[in-house]
Parts: C-alpha cells; sequence; structure tokens
C-alpha cells in the first residue's frame, strides 16, 4: 500500500518508476518554502504553547505507556499534525532522549521528508468512505520496518457514518504495533462512539505574548525586517494561530513590512458606536472589494467582539498585545456591553441565515443596519432603547422655568413662561380690563395687572421703527394671514394688530384666544419679523369689555293698610272651654254620640 524508494532516489509504486528530480531548480525551489513550514517543530520542546499536551506525551513515551489511539482537536495552525508527527518519530526513533526523538536516524529522517513506511497520512475529507476505512484495516495488520505503524487522520470529523462505523472495531483493538492519532477542528461532530475509543488531547490557541516572541525570532532568523507596528498587526490577523501568524508574517515580508487589515474592525466598531449605518455599509463595500467573503467578514467581526466582550469580563484571558488590548477595552467601554453581547448575537443569526441565503451579503448588510436603527429591532430590546432615547433627550432638554403664579387668585399666569425667554415675543394682558387676571403676562408678576397698576414693561428685544410696525397693521390679511395655513392661519384671524408706542398689539377676544395665539406665536412672529423686516415686541391683549349698567333695583309699592278696630276685635269669639262632647254635639245639632261597645 505504501511507497518504497531505494537508496538511488528512485520511487516505486507498484509496476511504475518514478525518479526523484534532483535538479538545480528544485533545490532553489526548496529553499523558498513558506516560513510555516521552514520553522515547523521538529521536537516536543520546540512545540509553542502547548504545555500540557507535550507533558502528557512526553511521559506516556519515557515511561512505554503510549495510547493505542489519540484524539487531537483545536483550532486550525495550533499544531495538531505537526504533534502526531513528532510522536510517530519518537515512537520509531533509534536514540531516544528523555521522551523526545533524535531528530538524526533514519527513521526520524524519513518521517520529516514525508517518505516514511511507518506513518500513513490520509485527509479524512477526501477519502471519508468506506473502502477508504477499509484500506486502512486491511493494511493495519501488516508489519513495518519500525517499532510501530502510526495512522494520521487528519479532519477525521468528515469521515461518512459508513466509515467511521468501520474504524470503530479495529480502533478499539488495534493490532499491537498499531497507533491511531486522529484530528479534528470540530470534535463535536466526531462520533461518540470513536471518542470514547481514544485519548483526547485539546490544543488550545497560543498566548499573544508567547507568539510575539516567536514571530521575532522568526523574522530575525529569516532575515525580515519588519516594524513594531506591523507585526502587532501580524499577530491580529495570525488570531493565535502559529500557521496564520507566520503566513501574515511571510505576506508582511513580501510587501515590505506594510500589512494591510482586510476587515477593518474599527471602522465597523467606531460605526457602531455612532449609530452610524451609511458608515457601516460603506466598510462592508470597502472589505468585499478588498475580497473579503462576507461569513469571513461576520466571523472577523465576532471575533473582535468577544475580544472587547472579554476586557469587561475577563482581561487576563484577552490574547492581545497590551496596546491594543487597550485600544479594544477603551472602545467596549463606549459600546457597553449589553450592546457588544447583542453585537455577537445577532452576527451569529447572520451566520446561520447566510447558508441558505441567494446573497449572503445582503444578509450581513440588513444585520448591520439593524444593529444601528433601533427601531428595526424586535421584541423588548426595540421598546428599551426607544426609553432610553427619551430620556436622554429629556436629559439634554433645557430646564424650563415654572410658570409664575397669581398670588390673588392661585393660578399660573396665562404666557408668564414665555416671557422669561428674552427672544420670545412679549404678552400681557390689556391693562384696561381690570377683571381679567389671567391673561397672558409679558413677565412673571407676582399679580395681574390692574386698572389702577401700570402694566409691566415687555421683555426688551431687537425693535424696529413704528412705520415697519404700522407696515403689519396695514398689510395684516395680505402679508401676515395670507402667509399663514391650517391652524396657524386660523389663529391669526382671531387677533386684530394694532400699533402702540412703538410695539405691536394683538387684540383677542377672551383669554382662550390670547392662549391659542400664545401657542402659535413662534409661527406667527417668524411671518410678522419678515414683514416688519426686523423684530419687535409683539404683546397680546384681551379686549375691554364694555362695563355693564348695573342692574335696575326693583321695589314693589307696598299695599295700603288696613284700618283695624280694636273694639271690633274684642266682640270676636273666643276658645271654649267646654267639653270636646259638648262642642261636637253643638256643631252637629240632633247627632247622637256612640261609644265603642255600641
Amino acid at each position: 500500500m505504501g511507497t518504497r524508494r531505494n537508496r538511488t532516489g528512485i520511487a516505486i509504486l507498484g509496476s511504475q518508476s518514478i525518479v526523484r528530480n534532483t535538479s538545480p531548480l528544485q533545490s532553489q525551489a526548496m529553499a523558498v518554502q513558506s516560513l510555516y513550514r521552514r520553522y515547523r517543530p521538529q521536537r516536543f520542546s520546540e512545540l509553542k504553547g502547548q504545555e500540557h499536551v507535550v507533558r502528557a506525551l512526553k511521559n506516556a513515551v519515557v515511561n512505554s505507556r503510549e495510547g493505542h489511539a489519540y484524539l487531537f482537536s483545536g483550532p486550525r495552525g495550533t499544531g495538531k499534525t505537526t504533534t502526531a508527527r513528532i510522536l510517530a518519530k519518537v515512537l520509531n526513533c533509534e536514540n531516544p532522549q528523555d521522551g523526545e526523538p533524535c531528530c538524526e536516524c533514519g527513521s526520524c529522517l524519513a518521517v520529516q521528508e514525508g517518505n516514511s513506511f511507518d506513518v500513513i497520512e490520509l485527509d479524512a475529507a477526501s477519502n471519508n468512505g468506506v473502502e477508504d476505512i477499509r484500506e486502512i484495516i486491511a493494511a493495519a495488520s501488516l508489519g513495518s520496518p519500525g517499532r510501530h505503524k502510526v495512522y494520521i487522520l487528519d479532519e477525521v470529523h468528515m469521515l461518512s457514518k459508513g466509515a467511521s462505523a468501520a474504524l470503530l472495531k479495529t480502533l478499539e483493538e488495534p493490532p499491537s504495533h498499531v497507533v491511531f492519532v486522529l484530528a479534528t477542528t470540530d470534535p463535536e461532530k466526531v462520533a461518540e462512539t470513536i471518542r470514547s475509543r481514544t485519548q483526547h488531547l485539546q490544543f488550545h490557541l497560543l498566548p499573544v505574548d508567547e507568539l510575539e516572541a516567536h514571530v521575532r525570532w522568526v523574522a530575525s532568523d529569516a532575515g525580515i525586517d519588519i516594524s513594531d507596528a506591523s507585526i502587532h498587526a501580524v499577530l491580529r490577523q495570525g488570531g493565535g494561530s502559529a500557521r496564520d501568524t507566520l503566513s501574515a508574517l511571510e505576506l508582511a515580508a513580501a510587501t515590505g513590512g506594510v500589512v494591510d487589515e482586510v476587515t477593518p474592525v474599527d471602522e465597523f466598531v467606531e460605526a457602531f458606536i455612532e449609530y452610524d449605518a451609511g458608515r457601516l455599509l460603506a466598510a462592508v463595500a470597502h472589505t468585499v472589494n478588498f475580497g473579503r467573503d462576507p461569513r469571513t467578514i461576520v466571523n472577523d467581526l465576532v471575533r473582535h467582539m468577544r475580544d472587547a466582550f472579554l476586557t469587561q469580563m475577563a482581561p487576563e484571558l484577552v490574547q492581545l498585545p497590551e496596546d491594543r488590548a487597550a485600544e479594544v477595552a477603551a472602545q467596549a467601554g463606549r459600546l457597553g456591553t449589553p450592546r457588544i453581547v447583542k453585537i455577537i448575537e445577532t452576527l451569529g443569526l447572520a451566520i446561520n441565515d447566510m447558508r441558505n441565503a441567494p446573497d449572503s451579503r445582503v444578509v450581513l448588510e440588513v444585520a448591520l443596519v439593524r444593529l444601528v436603527h433601533r427601531e428595526l429591532q424586535m421584541g423588548i430590546e426595540s421598546l428599551l432603547a426607544r426609553v432610553e432615547r427619551l430620556e436622554k433627550e429629556l436629559e439634554n432638554r433645557p430646564q424650563i422655568a415654572p410658570a409664575p403664579v397669581n398670588p390673588s387668585t392661585g393660578r399660573a399666569v396665562l404666557g408668564g413662561r414665555v416671557a422669561q425667554d428674552p427672544s420670545a415675543p412679549a404678552v400681557r394682558p390689556a391693562t384696561t380690563a381690570p377683571s381679567v387676571s389671567t391673561a397672558p403676562a409679558a413677565t412673571p408678576a407676582p399679580a395681574a395687572p390692574s386698572a389702577s397698576e401700570p402694566a409691566p414693561a415687555p421683555v426688551e428685544a431687537a425693535s424696529t421703527s413704528a412705520m415697519s410696525i404700522a407696515a403689519v397693521v396695514d398689510n395684516w390679511n395680505e402679508g401676515v394671514i395670507g402667509e399663514l395655513k391650517g391652524m396657524r392661519r386660523a389663529v391669526a384671524q382671531m387677533a386684530k394688530p394694532v400699533e402702540r408706542d412703538g410695539q405691536l398689539i394683538l387684540l383677542v377676544d377672551n383669554e382662550p384666544s390670547a392662549k391659542r395665539v400664545n401657542e402659535y406665536m413662534p409661527d406667527l412672529s417668524a411671518v410678522i419679523f419678515k414683514v416688519a423686516g426686523g423684530k419687535c415686541q409683539i404683546v397680546v391683549e384681551t379686549r375691554s369689555e364694555e362695563p355693564r349698567a348695573p342692574k335696575a333695583k326693583i321695589v314693589e309699592e307696598a299695599p295700603e293698610e288696613e284700618f283695624v278696630d280694636i273694639e271690633e276685635i274684642k266682640q270676636l269669639p273666643t276658645v271654649s272651654n267646654k267639653a270636646t262632647e259638648t262642642n261636637l254635639a253643638d256643631a252637629f245639632p240632633g247627632s247622637e254620640l256612640l261609644t265603642e261597645d255600641e
């Protein structure tokens, strides 16, 4: 099943012979291989950020207690396949030292070059059928040159159900010289029956400080001149993955140390903070034009929002340089933890919606617009956002002084609050109407003016000439009422303009009319000032009522007194003291008085 090579460099595969090309052209190509391949760890001690995995494997090798099956899981680029190769090397090394391969014997060199008969690597994503697994099972019982035969199955979660079932029996009871190493980025998709038959070792993303030190060492060893800012950008793009970080470093070296942020996450965050939908859509367009897929944009945003969330909840878990962590923490403080959680939730739902959407970019744009237009949000969050907005508007609204109160009546003086604003037109009651105490007043006077008291002076304002005010009076119907519409026009028709002492007096019939004119005064004054050619003092007064004539007192003539003769009164009959029976007998002659017994 494997490929055999003789000492002359001829590879024998079945009946065909393939001669290895050892020309200078190939040697030159090998000299410029990728950084992550050139600096791939060859010993356990060279692995970065996976001390718990290294400790478990080295102890197993030293004590000869290696397992028959391992499951390596973790994010991409964290060293799963590399660790599997190191394990295969040390299991077949001719001179192992404290659980480490010597990297000098023929077996170690064969594994490094990828032509060892003791190590079989398969990509389960492309070899996921039942027949592929059956070939592995059939070849597992065959011997090999080394002490152990190691099968490395990458992306094992891609195996079909039939292939997983076919692997179970051999995985549970493999030959004594066979070791299975299964690698995956999604262990939850691996069948539980397979996971239970393996030793599960989880790989983690690299700490930022350790990864930064590794990047600086690689850049120095490879002769790459790069600035600190570019290194930090490389670390952000790598996201804790050693392979992705070295790939970003290689790209930065190719562009002369210039690192372009493919997804401008800071631009997105600023748009979130400012509730700027246009800025968000522009950022999406720029990123997509740069070649970024909408799903990748969402993943980058979610990763950044997670860092922002951690800066608020658990800063020690943030995998960012100190200066960058401070920037993200400042962004998180401006956004607030509830909004960060809402953004992560909404973007997570957008990823699910993108699976069946004909245009994933539209899904992303709609999700982003919903995040900054709170009225478009659904559920209780939208109501809470509206309440919050109204509270902020009330906080920012200028304080309005309370309306003055007339001490004599205990009522608020109509128009008194308007008079407190120097820029507002003055309103006061008519001085000729002593009975009106609640008419619009120009100033918060302690008492309403009466006929015997002078009216309060209106608030000073930029005045115009009497001729200009007279022009307003003359052109009231055409110049003022004709320019107004709807209720404003109806209110203006309720007033009659009069020029008095350099002021424009608007006479109305009663207090309700004065109140209504006062309500629409900003709109009326704008037209009045336009006709007058400048500002003028406007006073609203109620027309003085004609004094009512006192009601005539109607006095009825007393009837003539009758003359009373005292002697005649004396002759009137008096009350009798007779018994009741006698009085009745006298009143009813011939009657007979009966008793109850009769």
